[in-house]
């Protein structure tokens, strides 16, 4: 892995680090809840910063090109839509695509929900 330089980071709430200047990731596991998740140690700061994203969150974006990075968020909100238009399609209309498609929509619809997370 390697941090990708120049990138801001959102750690949540508004508060955003240069990825240059992150020294260390760590999971909040004790006292964790809705805006505590993680702990970034940030150069030049003599504590850590609470961050309201996951660990692995945050580490992502870390090593991950921004353009790369961009282009993973336009395919997320493409996926996204493409559920939901799926999921309003009336019963009869999924058994015509499962028909002329010979693809399983009710299963492409729970694969690509588990990939959104």
């Amino acid at each position: 892995m390697r941090i990708q330089s120049g990138q801001l980071v959102a750690l949540g709430y508004g508060k955003y680090v240069r990825s240059d200047d992150v020294v260390a990731v760590q999971p909040i596991t004790e006292g964790r809840g809705p805006g505590r998740r993680s702990l970034v140690w940030v150069r030049g700061l003599p504590d850590a910063m609470v961050a309201s994203r996951a660990e692995g969150s945050i580490v992502d974006d870390l090593v991950t090109p921004a353009d790369e990075a961009a282009r993973m968020k336009a395919q997320r909100t493409v996926l996204r839509k493409m559920v939901t238009a799926l999921e309003s399609a009336s019963p009869g209309l999924r058994r015509v695509l499962n028909e002329e498609s010979e693809a399983d929509i009710d299963g492409l619809i729970g694969e690509a929900t588990r990939v959104l997370g």
